[in-house]
């Protein structure tokens, strides 16, 4: 009797367990971000640091053609905002974590590699540092960058004969490591109007890319467009027509920091805190990270949270972390079969909406515009915004 009770608490334990295991949870992260690696301006522990005490759980180190597993040193501005920011990188880490060296030129600091600064900051279900690269191409002098996250090895740019050829041979070598390494590596376009470098058509014609950013945080990016050119948004509509109209998995949209300046804050410069990607992954590992965004199960905000979203192959439901005073306007955004125009289906002023997809419609998604001015915002008087990932019968 003893033992069939133990087996009982056994097979019971077990299964709560595993019941626990598989709970998921919304994961904060960043998968764009630069230091003294590569063109930023702050040392990796520095801005490790700063995502962390931000309630950050996942971030990206993406520099450009570069990841941090050589010796690298770098030679440190002479302005006292960088000579201070020295001092307190010093102060904070001490002589004995920090190797650098003076002459009559300057200071010049040995970077630590990843290698050094991954165990300083990964905390198990708390925190996770994914390897990443920026790669850094062009073509007739319009700058293509691509974003690879989980890289197991440095890719070098493939270059090409157009735009559009250019950016699928860099696709093509992140999922040809992919394949060879077995391990999950997830590209995604970076900017398209960074430099008005990437038209609609370019991104029409891409195969085996699923992300791209529809909101990045540098100042000179062109999110919205200008008089003659598209936003980001509506290229992602226009992408997602051409992509279902030749049954192509759907384009989904990832928001990012893609920091810079760690020192100097204003609308001229590349600050942090200004876009993420909210995950509900079951793990805090690239893996499952990278696995969860490819089945659509995130949302990309720029201030706006959600406590809860759910969202099936026919219908999206969610709802709003209210803020004190703020009110939230939920647009349901889609396009109908046949129309190459985006449309807003519905519009639900309040905490809480869902959407059905009907069969006269190709795919829907939803936007969340707050009444709350975002903080540091990429654009004076940009307000706090949330988007989900669209979805199509």
């Amino acid at each position: 009797m003893k033992i069939r009770s133990v087996i009982v608490l056994f097979l019971f334990l077990s299964i709560l367990s595993c019941e626990q295991e598989e709970e998921a949870n919304w994961l904060k992260g960043n998968l764009h971000t630069h230091t003294y690696w590569s063109d930023g301006d702050g040392f990796p522990e520095m801005v490790l640091d700063w995502y962390k005490s931000n309630d950050y759980q996942f971030i990206a180190l993406s520099e450009h053609n570069i990841i941090a597993r050589t010796e690298k040193w770098k030679k440190l501005p002479k302005s006292m905002i960088y000579q201070q920011a020295f001092e307190d990188y010093l102060k904070k880490y001490g002589e004995d974590w920090v190797e650098y060296k003076e002459d009559s030129t300057g200071i010049s600091v040995k970077l630590k590699t990843e290698s050094e600064y991954k165990p300083l900051f990964e905390e198990a279900g708390k925190f996770a540092i994914i390897t990443a690269q920026e790669i850094t191409d062009g073509y007739g002098g319009k700058p293509l960058h691509m974003n690879a996250a989980n890289i197991q090895e440095l890719i070098k740019p493939r270059h090409g004969n157009s735009v559009a050829e250019t950016m699928q041979n860099n696709i093509d070598a992140v999922l040809e490591q992919r394949k060879a390494t077995g391990e999950p590596i997830m590209p995604h376009i970076n900017h398209p109007n960074f430099g008005w470098a990437v038209t609609v058509e370019d991104m029409k014609s891409l195969c085996g890319e699923r992300f791209f950013e529809v909101f990045n945080g540098h100042p000179q990016v062109h999110n919205y467009g200008d008089s003659t050119r598209m936003g980001m948004e509506e290229m992602w509509d226009q992408i997602n027509i051409a992509y279902l109209n030749r049954n192509q998995p759907l384009m989904y949209g990832i928001a990012t920091d893609d920091s810079h300046n760690y020192h100097l804050f204003g609308g001229q410069y590349s600050n942090s805190g200004r876009g993420w990607v909210m995950v509900n992954s079951k793990s805090l590992d690239a893996k499952s990270l990278i696995e969860t965004m490819e089945a659509g199960n995130f949302y990309a905000s720029t201030g706006v949270t959600l406590t809860s979203l759910e969202q099936g192959k026919s219908e999206i439901e969610l709802e709003i972390k209210a803020e004190a005073d703020v009110s939230y306007t939920i647009e349901f955004i889609g396009v109908r079969k046949g129309s190459d125009k985006s449309e807003v289906f519905e519009t639900v002023n309040g905490t809480e909406a869902s959407f059905k997809l009907t069969k006269e419609m190709l795919f829907v998604r939803a936007r969340i515009i707050s009444s709350k001015i975002k903080e540091n915002p990429f654009q004076e008087g940009d307000y706090e915004m949330a988007w989900t990932q669209p979805i199509s019968h």
